[in-house]
């Protein structure tokens, strides 16, 4: 009788814990990897690419007449045309200008800063992988990124937007790198620098976390 009550007992431990554990794993976003006290609002991120293009070409062409530049990249008469553009949206030429330093110091701190509160943390994220290590076709080391072709096509994301994948056992690509995936594993805030290898060459990309995963497939929602 009280061996088949230690047995129970034990079965009930197991049970209960396993399900304490899978609801333990928490979804997250891509913005939940930023720390929610480095976001602030951004007043370049309201512009149109027209209106960023135009405040650019008229810091550039004050920047190269303070240093009596011998070939400006623009002319008066493109940087009177900017200026009356920009004055026309009722954009703040001055004030943003101003602020340049400012914002571009903050950037730097919103996309280099890793959330802490995920360290340690079970988690389930989707994107795509880029891969670093195969074992036997498989996949064993890769980076997840927020969006397709993110390093290869594009410049790479911030670091708090890069996870540098393991996996013991392998993940079969099959025929698509490009096919969006889940991982579920423990998060570690870790700076990291692998080295990502292109047709082309090779780059080492900043990583602000580390996630050993128990499972990888493929993204449903």
């Amino acid at each position: 009788m009280k061996f088949r009550l230690i047995m129970l007992t034990a079965a009930l431990m197991l049970l209960f814990g396993m399900q304490a554990n899978a609801e333990d794993v928490r979804e997250v976003t891509w913005d939940d990897l930023v720390p929610a006290e480095l976001d602030f609002d951004d007043p370049f991120e309201k512009l149109t690419e027209d209106q960023l293009y135009n405040l650019a070409l008229i810091a550039r062409y004050r920047e190269q007449k303070e240093s009596k530049a011998k070939t400006p990249d623009f002319t008066s008469a493109e940087y009177d045309e900017a200026t009356s553009k920009l004055k026309e949206d009722n954009i703040d030429i001055e004030g943003l200008l101003a602020r340049r330093e400012e914002i571009t110091e903050k950037r730097r701190l919103r996309g280099q800063t890793a959330n802490t509160k995920l360290d340690g943390k079970n988690i389930r994220i989707p994107g795509y992988l880029l891969p670093l290590e195969f074992k036997e076709k498989k996949v064993t080391e890769f980076l997840l990124v927020p969006w397709v072709g993110a390093c290869i096509h594009t410049p790479p994301p911030p670091p708090n937007q890069i996870v540098h994948v393991k996996l013991q056992e392998g993940f079969d690509l099959g025929d698509d790198i490009f096919t969006p995936v889940w991982v579920n594993g423990v998060m570690k805030a870790e700076n990291n620098n692998p080295e990502l290898s292109f047709v082309d060459g090779k780059q080492n990309i900043d990583v602000s976390y580390v996630l050993q995963a128990d499972e990888v497939k493929p993204y449903e929602e």
